[in-house]
């Protein structure tokens, strides 16, 4: 099963908060915790690792916090997950860079696993956390802008 981690999708909910209250400077922890759910430790957990992969800003002091680095819409749950868990790569012959298998000489399939990670690469860069902060799409309309999405990686 492909699944994100759970401190990556901790992430996001931080993150589509921030770009809903973009009218606040800068965010405490605290307030972050209170306003999502997400445990306080765990919320000072993901601001420090979004901000050290340069998602976020932070400020020391009295009135410091964290903000985000740029525009929520600029801002993919690809680029997220980089940050939380590293590149996505689905096989070890996907295209993630430093990454070797040992089969590649005798696979049959490895050849294709390369379009198959661009296309699934491509949908999480073609959502935004401004596209997350916002109220959900019915599903229809969002199962046909994946599948556009995977129309325009394959050439279709």
């Amino acid at each position: 099963m492909l699944r994100i981690a759970k401190l990556t999708d901790y992430a996001i909910v931080v993150l589509a908060h921030l770009a809903r209250e973009a009218h606040v400077c800068v965010h405490a922890a605290p307030a972050v915790s209170e306003a999502t759910g997400v445990p306080q430790p765990t919320v000072e957990k993901v601001l420090k690792q979004l901000a050290r992969g340069g998602l976020l800003v932070s400020s020391r002091g009295i009135h410091g916090g964290y903000a985000l680095a740029r525009d929520p819409a600029a801002i993919s749950v690809a680029q997220v997950i980089d940050t939380i868990e590293g590149p996505v790569g689905l096989t070890a012959c996907s295209g993630v860079e430093g990454e070797a298998c040992a089969d590649e000489g005798h696979c049959q399939v490895s050849g294709h696993w390369s379009s198959i990670h661009d296309a699934v690469r491509g949908a999480l860069e073609a959502v935004s956390i401004l596209d997350l902060s916002r109220p959900a799409q019915p599903a229809i309309r969002r199962a046909s802008a994946l599948g556009d999405v995977l129309a325009l990686r394959a050439g279709k």
